[in-house]
């Protein structure tokens, strides 16, 4: 029995550390990533039923509801961490380590610099909101929101300036690590959840406190040990912030702040276009198959991950054949992940209703299947998107992210109104305006991988 064991742990390790140095990394980092993703979900999961018991449903709804309304100033990033990301990889495969520190230094100056500024005019405003009006809530409750919403603001401007650090391990073709810092920040939070159903009684300022200064002290160490350990010499600095890099960082993040502001709003206003031209219980039901069907990008995430950074060091380094490699790798990955998508089209009732409760909820098999097709589709063209991410040829993408919302909504409303596609339209509408993804992005990887071609493929 151990001889067994010590073979298969050989066989395993010799997997892992056969190949090109930036293939282990991959390798190592994606085995490394199921772990920690599975460990993630599992505490999430947990989180769940322990906060609903601690505050009621309904204050966890309130919870929810202002999670999502401070979330969106993450637009405030201005896809700067991004542009950092590819920056810094560019400066760690040219050996410059002055260049990546100097790029470090200016990320956390700039993005303290907006956090500050927009944190200090969100204080003076809010004395002026009257957060029970905006959720239409309980009146009593006026002055516990107010001051879980300034806890709730505060935390997220501080995790958007500490997370960079995530940013630079990502970068280094460390995302298992990146993983790991929000894994630990979750299980301490699990942690004081559980503190508190013991020995307190149900409070929205203690929930709040409880999941917001776990993770920015597991955060805040991170930086400590990551900048005085591996990462010392690219250590932030005052002396080398230089704002002029900041505009190479800033029109680098500005195409992908626009991609992002796209992606977000056509995902945004389907649960509008749904309430407004058919039902509430028809967003669940769309929500609920986005879920269930996203499990697939969500499991495909886990494997393309290290695929952004390692693609810009070998595009720099001019090693197309790796390039060509990991790309049919990923592929044969997609069609294992359509097969698994089949099954799960096929069982998606009994499904749903083992997870939400029978009869909770009856859901059209054609909603199921366009929710399929979407998702197969979507993880198709990722693996292009993430390969031009990492060598920052993004004009294509950027142009396209600007007109597909558009599309998406006109091809949306005509199928709803004079085809009559129901809740499905959604979906199909989803498909065409994600021409990129299925179209672009592909054609640009062929031209560039294999024609060679520059000019606006490689812009």
């Amino acid at each position: 029995m151990i001889e067994k064991f010590r073979s298969g742990y050989q066989k395993i390790s010799t997997y892992l550390n056969d190949g090109q140095e930036r293939s282990v990394k991959a390798k190592k980092n994606i085995l490394g990533a199921l772990l920690i993703k599975g460990t993630s979900i599992m505490i999430s999961l947990a989180m769940v039923p322990l906060t609903i018991d601690y505050v009621n449903p309904s204050r966890y709804g309130i919870w929810l509801t202002l999670s999502s309304i401070v979330g969106w100033f993450a637009f405030f990033d201005i896809g700067l961490t991004q542009g950092l990301r590819n920056k810094f990889a560019e400066a760690l495969t040219d050996g410059n380590k002055e260049q990546a520190r100097i790029y470090v230094s200016t990320t956390y100056a700039t993005l303290t610099l907006i956090f500050f500024l927009v944190w200090i005019v969100f204080l003076v405003t809010n004395s002026f909101l009257d957060w029970t009006a905006i959720l239409k809530v309980d009146s009593a409750m006026v002055s516990e929101l107010s001051i879980l919403v300034v806890i709730v603001f505060t935390y997220f401007c501080l995790q958007f300036i500490l997370k960079t650090v995530t940013s630079i391990l990502t970068a280094d073709q460390q995302p298992a690590q990146a993983s790991l810092i929000e894994l630990i920040g979750q299980f301490i939070s699990l942690l004081s959840i559980i503190f508190l159903v013991v020995f307190t009684e149900g409070s929205l300022i203690n929930l709040g406190l409880a999941l917001c200064i776990s993770p920015i002290v597991v955060l805040l160490f991170a930086n400590l040990i990551l900048f005085k350990g591996k990462y010392r010499d690219f250590r932030p600095s005052m002396a080398k912030v230089d704002f002029k890099h900041a505009k190479s960082l800033f029109q680098l993040g500005g195409k992908f702040f626009v991609i992002q502001i796209a992606s977000i709003v056509q995902y945004e206003s389907a649960n509008i276009i749904i309430a407004r031209n058919f039902s509430t219980t028809d967003v669940t039901a769309f929500n609920v198959v986005h879920r269930y069907f996203g499990v697939l990008n969500m499991a495909f995430a886990i494997f393309l991950t290290p695929f952004w950074s390692a693609s810009t060091e070998a595009f720099l380094r001019k090693d197309f054949q790796w390039i060509k490699s990991s790309i049919k790798k990923y592929n044969k990955l997609n069609l294992l992940l359509f097969f698994v998508g089949l099954v799960m089209l096929y069982f998606a009732q009994d499904i749903y209703d083992l997870w939400l409760g029978q009869g909770t909820i009856q859901i059209d098999f054609q909603l199921s299947m366009w929710g399929f097709i979407f998702f197969i589709l979507f993880v198709f063209g990722s693996k292009y998107v993430s390969f031009l991410n990492g060598i920052s040829a993004l004009r294509i993408q950027f142009w396209s992210s600007m007109f597909s919302p558009i599309l998406y909504i006109l091809i949306a409303i005509t199928l709803i109104g004079p085809f009559q596609m129901g809740v499905s339209a959604l979906f199909i509408a989803a498909i065409f305006a994600n021409v990129n993804g299925v179209v672009l992005a592909p054609l640009q990887y062929y031209m560039v991988v294999d024609r060679k071609k520059q000019g606006v493929w490689l812009k």
